[in-house]
């Protein structure tokens, strides 16, 4: 479903996930820290191209495959707005990536989409993740209590929404 053959960022280029992408995507999905997020790939053999309602980006770095970035649309007129989901393979944590995907997405959302609204949603514990969304602009806006499985599915963890109005995007 992506809607464009490729967004560039200050760093990092996102482009629609193709095949030839997966094995490392996977790869990335099977690291601890995103396994501890996202959950078991090898339980989803379709993954990533089992949704059709959501644009799905590889994530690339100096040409590298660095994870996936991700977004689905409200199209209600009334309700319209994106959601955006990312991870970032670990090597190259704390080094902007994430943030540059974000921002990159989020400013395609806002000025090629027409979104006025934008969310996210990480786990509530996700440290790291809500101080870069915060660094594009996202808001805390409440806790979701008990929102998500846990990734083990034996129970359940809070997540925290945020969301960004066009305005609020930051450069």
């Amino acid at each position: 479903m992506a809607d464009v053959a490729e967004l560039t960022g200050r760093n990092v280029v996102l482009t629609p996930v193709t095949a030839e992408h997966v094995e490392e995507l996977r790869r990335i999905r099977r690291t601890p820290e995103v396994r501890d997020r996202w959950g078991d790939v090898d339980r989803e053999p379709d993954w990533p191209f089992d949704d059709p309602d959501t644009a799905v980006y590889t994530i690339l770095l100096d040409g590298a495959v660095r994870g996936l970035v991700q977004y689905s649309e409200e199209t209600d007129p009334d309700y319209r707005h994106a959601s955006i989901d990312i991870f970032v393979d670990p090597a190259v944590h704390g080094r902007g990536v994430g943030r540059d995907a974000v921002r990159t997405l989020a400013r395609h959302l806002v000025h090629d989409r027409g979104h006025h609204r934008l969310t996210i949603d990480p786990a509530a514990d996700n440290e790291p993740a809500i101080r870069c969304y915060a660094a594009v602009g996202f808001r805390p806006v409440g806790r979701m209590r008990r929102y998500e499985r846990d990734p083990d599915g034996r129970g359940w963890h809070d997540g925290l929404l945020m969301d960004l109005l066009a305005e609020e995007l930051r450069d």
